[in-house]
């Protein structure tokens, strides 16, 4: 009995103990206080000692910290609440059992008091109240003037609303019987003096409630490293030929009358208060987007735009179009590329007006490609496609043109070229360079240049083809084994299995030094690895294994005499053993991290959509595999395009960086319009490819260290023979059962693995012998072979 009483004792004194703990608020609530502080999980991680993966499974209430790390921690906290105390925009549900706290679009319409109510706009609709600016409980609205309307009736969303005061209630008047709910949404609402422009929440079952959860609550998103604020109604909203605008966290926007038909008060209303469409900065020298405004086909109708653009050439509207005209009268200006599916339209800045312009997205002129956003994605009902874009807009950019524009533009809005500052000369503020930024446009070195290019036109005749010591060939991998190189032990396994790199150009772009100025010639330079640029060398002697591709081809295929590399391929030469002794080069002194940014923005926005897919980075190997074999078979249908369109911004924003003349009217040897970008610089997208090759060649090496070898490579997949038919079945381990050092890693993170697809080994043989790379159709339908 003793001993029996010392156990209970002993329990009763853990559980005190445990109760005696250093309190923590909810998980949401830590998260909120992190991402209200601008605090990244890395940050927060090295200060307590602990793995990022720690502070998210802290986050997530998967597990909770144990001394001495939890005083630590709940002193963050607590330090952080006092600095970003609870508001009305991120206050607790009310506790009102008969409320839904999630979504109270359905729940018992609330009454409010009178004295609280604002005057009614019009008898036929009030208009709702937004809270985001909406005045707090110390500081009520004016009395209202007029009794609200029988026809409709005020309501709370109770997402984040606080809670109702009872004595207040108990006060009230009888509420009318409404015939349409009015919403007062806690999240993002104008302030009572701009009433006229305020949302109402969509009904239930229309579709509208976000499909994604970071920042759904509290309206925030990624920004750099760090989330920021959903501002006003936020970046954008989708048209569908109603007298209703749909925007982010599934706000119904009223329009006014004319908007609907007439595209000049449509842009009025989305500059102004009334629309409140707002996109913040992304560096405090950058510029806030321009309000998006998407039509879907039924929009485009009303506005008096055709169908389809007859004008396939030039895809835009021929210039005595209606609607040019009726812009035209109301002083609205078209950039260079017209009235397209991404038509952006502007009044040039004044010292009174500031900045005014507006970017349209046309859906049935295909402004949303399928092979970036989905095939489906354009009819998808309006509420849907409002949060989609959304969510893209908040993690990434406000949509401005296709992924490889909105990943080019996304460098500049995180490296603006400009700041201003102060002459300490005349004492006046003027345009000045920001350092690390690319602030003009500069000549390639003329083996940059492409073809077309008026450096190269200089140099060459039109039909003269450059052979490898007159051009730099940095592109992605398109290589086959030679069937007969298979062994005996390889043709008896049973399978071949493709694995994929993810995000492999952004992870290549991670820490990558680039240039910044002007390519500088150097005749008989020594080799520098930190240095950017191409050189001219000779790596025709190396010995390669023939079972893996030439790391110094896009071919695989091993050089034949002198050519010219990128940095990290030369780079990589000498770390194999090759002695590198160039003999000329174009090197670019100025220089730094200049994708740092973009790649980590990227990085949060894929990670952060795969988390809400439900494939995160604490999952096992095992169950990885089975989350994302799930993602396959039952796609989301809003968060599986972002997915989808964060990874064509990466590999689209890196084309771009060399974008081609268009048009059947260009003449080889003539400028075009993109080489007056500072962002047009082919230097930078050979140095990211090179790096994603020589990654990839690097973890194929270390495989065949242990008698690995790929059958083929496209790009960032490689394909291997197996025992089985997946991963699990051919990577190696170590004795103690982890992943090989070096080697190809199943996971989420950019530059980890996931299963790409499977097919026999019979299969992979008969691609072989007919020439096809199985790399490309490893999936069972055609891959691109430029990668993520």
């Amino acid at each position: 009995m003793p001993d029996e009483q010392e156990s209970l004792f002993a329990a009763v004194d853990a559980l005190l103990e445990e109760a005696a703990q250093d309190p923590l608020p909810h998980p949401d609530e830590r998260k909120r206080l992190r991402e209200a502080a601008g605090l990244s999980q890395d940050q927060i991680a090295k200060a307590l000692s602990v793995r990022r993966e720690t502070i998210t499974s802290w986050e997530t209430g998967r597990t909770a910290p144990r001394a001495p790390k939890r005083a630590a921690y709940a002193r963050l906290l607590e330090g952080l609440s006092t600095l970003h105390p609870i508001n009305a925009v991120n206050a607790s549900p009310p506790t009102e059992p008969t409320v839904n706290a999630v979504n109270a679009v359905n729940a018992p319409a609330q009454e409010l008091p009178l004295a609280t109510q604002p005057a009614p706009s019009t008898p036929a609709e009030t208009p709702t109240v937004n809270a985001v600016n909406a005045p707090t409980p110390n500081q009520p609205p004016a009395p209202a003037t007029a009794a609200p309307t029988p026809a409709e009736a005020r309501t709370i969303n109770a997402v984040n609303a606080p809670a109702p005061d009872p004595a207040a209630a108990a006060a009230q008047h009888a509420a009318p019987t409404p015939a349409e709910a009015r919403t007062v949404n806690a999240v993002n609402a104008p302030t009572p003096a701009r009433a006229a422009g305020a949302a109402r929440r969509t009904p239930s079952g229309s579709g509208a409630q976000p499909r994604f959860r970071e920042g759904a609550g509290r309206g925030t998103a990624p920004q750099g490293p760090h989330p920021t604020p959903l501002e006003g109604n936020g970046p954008l909203v989708v048209l569908d030929g109603t007298d209703k605008a749909h925007a982010a966290q599934g706000l119904l926007l009223p329009l006014p009358p004319k908007a609907r038909t007439d595209l000049p008060t449509l842009i009025a209303w989305a500059l102004g208060p009334e629309g409140n469409l707002r996109s913040p900065r992304l560096h405090r020298n950058g510029k806030d987007g321009d309000p998006l405004l998407v039509l879907t086909a039924a929009a485009a109708e009303a506005l008096g735009l055709p169908s389809t653009l007859e004008d396939r050439r030039t895809l835009r509207l021929p210039d005595d179009h209606p609607t040019l005209k009726l812009l035209a009268k109301a002083k609205w200006q078209l950039t260079r590329r017209g009235f397209g599916p991404w038509p952006r339209i502007y009044r040039p800045a004044s010292p009174t007006t500031g900045r005014q312009c507006v970017q349209l997205a046309v859906l049935p002129w295909g402004a949303l490609d399928a092979r970036a956003w989905g095939e489906h994605t354009p009819e998808l009902p309006a509420p849907e496609l409002a949060a989609l874009l959304t969510t893209y807009a908040t993690r990434v950019l406000t949509p401005r043109g296709s992924t490889a524009v909105s990943g080019l533009e996304l460098m500049t809005a995180l490296r603006p070229p400009t700041r201003a500052a102060r002459n300490p000369e005349t004492n006046v503020w003027e345009s000045a360079p920001v350092p690390g930024s690319l602030t003009r446009a500069v000549d390639p070195a003329p083996p940059e240049a492409p073809d077309e290019h008026p450096v190269v036109a200089a140099l060459h005749p039109r039909s003269h083809q450059r052979t490898p010591d007159q051009v730099l060939d940095e592109e992605a991998y398109d290589w086959i084994r030679d069937p007969q190189l298979l062994t005996d032990a390889e043709c008896t396994r049973t399978h071949a299995v493709g694995i994929d790199v993810n995000m492999a150009f952004a992870a290549a772009a991670n820490r990558l030094l680039v240039g910044i100025g002007p390519a500088v010639h150097t005749p008989a330079p020594r080799f520098d690895p930190k240095m950017p640029g191409c050189w001219l060398a000779d790596l025709s002697s190396l010995e390669l294994d023939p079972r893996l591709p030439s790391p110094f081809t896009p071919s695989g295929l091993p050089p034949t005499g002198p050519a010219w590399y990128a940095t990290p391929t030369l780079a990589y030469a000498q770390e194999l053993g090759h002695p590198v002794h160039p003999t000329e080069a174009w090197l670019r002194p100025d220089h730094g991290p200049y994708l740092d940014a973009w790649y980590t923005r990227l990085r949060d926005a894929y990670v952060a959509t795969m988390a809400d897919l439900g494939v995160t980075s604490g999952l096992s190997e095992t169950e990885f595999l089975a989350a994302m074999a799930e993602l396959q078979e039952h796609p989301d249908p809003v968060l599986k395009p972002v997915l989808s369109a964060i990874k064509s911004t990466v590999k689209g924003g890196i084309g771009k960086l060399r974008e081609r003349p268009q048009g059947a009217g260009y003449r080889p040897g003539e400028p075009w319009p993109a080489l007056e970008r500072p962002t047009w610089r082919p230097d930078i997208r050979a140095a990211v490819i090179s790096t994603a090759r020589v990654n990839m060649h690097r973890k194929m090496l270390r495989l065949a260290a242990v008698g690995l070898h790929p059958i083929a490579v496209l790009s960032d997949c490689a394909v291997y023979l197996s025992d089985g038919p997946g991963p699990l079945d051919f990577l190696p381990r170590t004795p103690e059962g982890k992943p090989l050092p070096g080697g190809f890693r199943l996971g989420v993170s950019p530059g980890m693995v996931k299963h790409e697809g499977t097919q026999s080994l019979l299969w992979a043989v008969e691609m072989l012998d007919q020439g096809l790379n199985p790399a490309r159709h490893i999936k069972g339908h055609d891959a691109a072979a430029d990668g993520e």
